[in-house]
């Protein structure tokens, strides 16, 4: 990781180091931007130019076009209140892009007569039924079905621990943690069925009505809150117990990238840390992943991959959808994982953001850190990365910027898979992936991790489909 002047000298000046992964070769992408991953080599890509497409202006109708179309201002009142309740009512429970375009058609097999989200499994890999729960404001449960077609909440009445149990292990979890009652001013709920299938989606129906408006807040595991808490002033040695969730992936003996747990069962990491080019990197045998660590010379025991999932349509040349997901042998039991956010959750350049990692403290360093780094960052607006002198139009939807535009403060080689994590009502939440950035620490050039919040969906539908 990279610290501004302010930092405690670099750290690879204090302690000893281990040997750090291989060096990456610099891909240029445009004549003022390198993009490079923060880990592994592997082959160059061929150059990838953006175009800039013209802005287009919009007109506003003429006084006599609005009567023309809406019959007097009274019409256009209402017009625009009906757009403004459809609006709000299609980003609150709408069903997500991934739901409707995203699903790996390439890889699962489906049959003509399959049905999305009606609790049977049509397809051979599941992803009909994959896409199909989530979680609002206040982890209010949120279910789609095959008659609903978009998100609304689950009533209360008649919700259990058995249910909430089941709900839980459907997503990829073992168990539920917590469930409670919200009060909400939906129109339409999902009314909980007198007999439980095997999924919550095929055991709810559509109700205009639900007692007290009172649904159901769920949450499947304890996570984000570490036992340890301290104030962090960028550029320190993690503190034991500060990140617990925090691991560390080692190819063949060494470490290459970090990663994140998300469950008992599952990592998050970067895709680009297993290159298809070179098989090696692809078979699960030849990793192991330490967590909850704060020390390369100290390592717990290791757990081992039992698969590697890959976002399919990750682009190895922009990093779009840099996001992949280990499914460990056996749960990691007794450490406490990272929040994933909720639908719709956004965080603010002023919360609490922080990067850590195991990589090199200095770009051009020998070796990476043997200490695990931490890093406060500031979260930067899209629209100011993608500015002609940042990283000029190539930072999509699903990337995140953060760091420091006057530079110093980055992540690094090494740092590849790593959490970006923010902190909100005494949670922190996992914000992004350690993804590319053009060097280590240089003015605007921040680093760019992967969008959790909205790779959600992708997240949710593989650790379904690969549920223990």
């Amino acid at each position: 990781m990279s610290y501004n002047a302010e930092a405690p000298p670099s750290y690879d000046s204090v302690v000893n180091q281990n040997t750090p992964p291989p060096s990456y070769p610099s891909l240029q992408i445009l004549s003022t931007t390198q993009i490079q991953p923060y880990s592994i080599p592997q082959p160059i890509p061929a150059p990838c130019v953006v175009e800039t497409i013209p802005t287009q202006r919009r007109q506003a109708l003429s006084y006599k076009s609005k009567r023309c179309c809406y019959g007097g201002s009274s019409g256009t009142v209402v017009v625009v209140m009906l757009v403004v309740i459809a609006i709000w009512l299609g980003v609150r429970y709408g069903p997500s892009l991934w739901a409707l375009s995203e699903r790996e058609t390439g890889t699962d097999t489906c049959p003509p007569s399959s049905v999305d989200c009606d609790g049977k499994r049509d397809c051979s890999q599941g992803s009909d039924e994959s896409h199909c729960v989530r979680f609002g404001t206040a982890n209010e449960l949120q279910v789609m079905t095959s008659k609903s077609r978009l998100f609304f909440p689950v009533c209360a009445q008649g919700w259990n621990k058995n249910i909430a149990d089941q709900t839980c292990q459907q997503l990829g979890f073992r168990q539920s943690h917590i469930y409670s009652v919200l009060q909400t001013n939906s129109p339409s709920f999902q009314s909980v069925n007198s007999q439980f299938t095997n999924t919550i989606q095929g055991s709810v129906n559509l109700s205009t009505s639900c007692p007290g408006q009172q649904t159901v807040s769920l949450s499947c595991s304890k996570c984000g809150k570490p036992p340890v808490s301290t104030r962090i002033i960028g550029g320190n040695a993690a503190v034991d117990g500060q990140w617990p969730w925090q691991a560390s992936l080692y190819f063949k003996g060494y470490h290459t990238c970090g990663g994140t747990l998300l469950t008992q069962d599952f990592i998050i990491t970067a895709a680009h840390c297993f290159p298809k080019e070179n098989p090696s990197y692809q078979l699960p045998s030849n990793w192991k992943v330490y967590i909850g660590l704060v020390s390369q010379l100290q390592l717990p025991s290791p757990y081992f991959v039992k698969q590697i999932i890959l976002h399919e349509k990750y682009d190895p040349v922009t990093k779009n959808n840099d996001i992949a997901l280990l499914k460990l042998n056996k749960q990691a039991s007794n450490i406490q994982p990272i929040c994933l956010p909720v639908f719709g959750q956004t965080f603010s350049p002023a919360q609490q953001c922080y990067t850590t990692g195991f990589g090199v403290t200095r770009q051009g360093a020998d070796s990476s850190s043997t200490s695990l780094m931490e890093v406060k960052v500031d979260l930067i607006d899209s629209s100011v990365c993608n500015s002609l002198t940042v990283y000029n139009g190539q930072i999509t939807e699903n990337m995140q910027c953060a760091g420091d535009l006057m530079g110093g403060k980055d992540s690094c080689q090494g740092d590849s898979g790593g959490p970006l994590v923010c902190k909100a009502d005494d949670q922190w939440f996992l914000t992004g992936v350690t993804s590319w950035g053009d060097g280590c620490g240089k003015k605007n050039r921040p680093g760019v991790y992967s969008n959790v919040g909205q790779l959600l969906m992708w997240i949710y539908g593989k650790m379904q489909q690969e549920r223990p």
